[in-house]
This record gives C-alpha cells, sequence and structure tokens, in this order.
C-alpha cells in the first residue's frame, strides 16, 4: 500500500487546459473515486498517475517518492481499462501472468503461484486455461482484475471498472470489488460517471467539474451536504428551486409564486439563494395539507416506486414516493419535507 500525492497539477492539450491546478492526498489503503461528467478531466487525471501522460506543470508522489517524469513501469502501479485489454490468444492463466512475465518477476513456479492466488481471490481459478471468448463480461472483467492485482501494486488504478457490464453483474461486482479491496487493502483509484457506483464504492468521492475539484468527502457527507448546485445536481439529481430566504423565529424560502417552505434554523445567510431538495426527501400527499402545493405533470413507474414530474412555482421538479398512492396527471398535491433535508446554496 502506498499514498499518493498531486501537487497543483495543470495539464493542457495544446491550447485546451483539461486540468486547472489539481492538489490531492490520497492515503494508503483508500478507496477513491474521482466522479465526474464527460470531459470533466477525470480521466485525464488517472492516466497522470498512472504515468500514460504527462503533466504541464506540477508533481506526482507515489509513498514519497517524486514519480512525475517516469514510466509507468516504474512507478509500482496497475491499472484495469475500460475495455479490460485481454489477449485474445491467452488462456486466462496466462493472461493474468503476463504482467510478471513482461516484467521479469520471479521465476516461473513463483508467477504460478501468484496468479492461482489472483485467480482465487477473483473466484475464477476453476476456469484458468479457457480464452477470452469463452467468458462472460462479468468473468472477462474479473480476469483484467486478477491481472492488475497479481504483482501486488502500490495503487491499483481503476477506469470505468463495471462500464461495460449489465445492471445485475455491476450490483454482483460493486460487491466483489469491495470484498477484494477489504482483504488486499491496496490504495485504490477508481474513475466513474456513475453517481450509484462512486457512493457505493468509494472510502471518499472527488467530484471533479471542468477540471476542477468541486468537492470532496465521504459519500455520506457528500451526498447529504453539497456545497454547490452542481454538487446537488450531479449527486442524487436534486431539485434546484430559486428562492427568496427570510429571517425569523422559523425562517423560511420564498417561491417565485409566493408559497413559503420552512429551512434549518441554522441558516446564516439570507436574501436570494437556490434551495436543493432531493426527490427521496419530499413526501407527496393529498392537495390541501399543509405544505407546498403542486401540479402532477406526469407519472413514470419504476417497479418499486412512482417517479412524479410535477409542476411548482412555475418549474418542474422531481418526486420519488410509494406505489402504495397513484396520482394522476393533472392532479393537485401536497408537498412537505423535513427542514433539515433543505439545503441553501448561493444563487
Amino acid at each position: 500500500m502506498a499514498n499518493v500525492r498531486l501537487q497543483t497539477i495543470h495539464k493542457s492539450f495544446g491550447s485546451n487546459a483539461v486540468i486547472h491546478g489539481v492538489s490531492l492526498d490520497i492515503a494508503s489503503g483508500e478507496f477513491v473515486g474521482l466522479l465526474g461528467a464527460s470531459g470533466c478531466g477525470k480521466t485525464t487525471l488517472l492516466r497522470i498517475v498512472a504515468g500514460l501522460e504527462g503533466v504541464t506543470s506540477g508533481t506526482v508522489e507515489i509513498d514519497g517518492r517524486n514519480v512525475t517524469d517516469l514510466p509507468p513501469e516504474r512507478r509500482d502501479i496497475a491499472m484495469m481499462f475500460q475495455s479490460y485489454a485481454l489477449l485474445p490468444h491467452l488462456s486466462v492463466a496466462d493472461n493474468v501472468r503476463f504482467p510478471l512475465r513482461m516484467r521479469g518477476l520471479g521465476s516461473r513456479e513463483e508467477q504460478e503461484a501468484k496468479v492461482r492466488t489472483a485467480l482465487e481471490t477473483v473466484q475464477l481459478a476453476h476456469l484458468s486455461q479457457r480464452r477470452p471468448a469463452q467468458l462472460s463480461g462479468g468473468q472477462q472483467q474479473r480476469v483484467a482484475l486478477a491481472r492488475a492485482i497479481v504483482s501486488t501494486p502500490k495503487v491499483l488504478l481503476l477506469d470505468e471498472p463495471l462500464s461495460n457490464l449489465d445492471a445485475r453483474l455491476r450490483e454482483d461486482m460493486q460487491v466483489e470489488l469491495i470484498e477484494i479491496h477489504k482483504r488486499l487493502g491496496l490504495t485504490t483509484i477508481f474513475v466513474t460517471h456513475d453517481q450509484e457506483e462512486a457512493l457505493s464504492l468509494s472510502n471518499r468521492i472527488i467530484l471533479l467539474n471542468g477540471g476542477h475539484i468541486e468537492q470532496q468527502g465521504t459519500p455520506a457527507e457528500i451526498y447529504a451536504w453539497p456545497n454547490s448546485a452542481f454538487a446537488s445536481s450531479f449527486l442524487g439529481a436534486a431539485n434546484l428551486v430559486p428562492a427568496t430566504t427570510e429571517a425569523g423565529n422559523k425562517p423560511v424560502a420564498v417561491l417565485a409564486d409566493g408559497q413559503r417552505l420552512a429551512i434549518a434554523l441554522d441558516i446564516t445567510t439570507y436574501g436570494s439563494t437556490t434551495i436543493a431538495l432531493r426527490q427521496e426527501d419530499l413526501l407527496i400527499s393529498d392537495a390541501g395539507g399543509a405544505g407546498l402545493q403542486a401540479r402532477v405533470r406526469t407519472r413514470v413507474y419504476l417497479g418499486s416506486r412512482n417517479r412524479y414530474v410535477l409542476q411548482l412555482a412555475g418549474m418542474d421538479i422531481k418526486v420519488l414516493a410509494s406505489t402504495d398512492r397513484v396520482y394522476a396527471d393533472g392532479a393537485m398535491v401536497t408537498l412537505t419535507v423535513d427542514p433539515a433535508r433543505v439545503r441553501c446554496l448561493p444563487r
């Protein structure tokens, strides 16, 4: 295991700057997710740690050693690519052994022992003699993971590790990755655009936006307390509603149509704001009760839940609700929310 330190990383491709002064410390044994939309710089940052991309300026340290100018093979890292990059003419065992053979790590017997251990870790020892074309997508993903961990690298880098799997396999592999990380304790950095994947796997999430770190924290912290409109909308797809906050014994947010919503007592600034309302925090009930009045625009059936699109204060908002009660298109409903769950952001 090793710590990773990025200091004031800038990266440009010609005149196009994609990373803007990113500094980041990753502790030994952490499982860190780089999360963001396409083009935000997360994959470029991962490739910089790997040594597959150089920096325009800044430094990369692994385990206290400056590796900024070192090639990938001298950084003691392993990277698992989104495409898996398995060699089709080699068996599973030979694919996993490949990095050991290329780097001359150990004797043939030692290499074979490490391959067995790596395949046992991903529960594929019984398929060691098959070719990649004879494996399912999930099995190929496990082979790629075994190849990444076989040399016991100081840092494991994963580029969109689950993006090629269907929903059920993705859920299974999330559990598998968590358990493997617990067993091996490798310092792990992974790239994803999937917020659910980032929330389920990470010890810490680094949310990137336009080549900058927008916010970082534990999954619970960054989900419950986003510090910007971007963080609120990207993590959890919160509803962002313009409002004006007013002080008093019971502070409120006044919406564009004059409706008033109670907010937390510890708000420190008043005036123009944007309130972030998570879809799952809003409770929907029959019209006429105490709360915000809204009109149902449409309902989307999700199996275990319904998602309603409502008209509120001249804009569309989304609400997740149980299937116990169904509201028809055009119906008026009442929305309530715990004031502590209302996040006020700068306009």
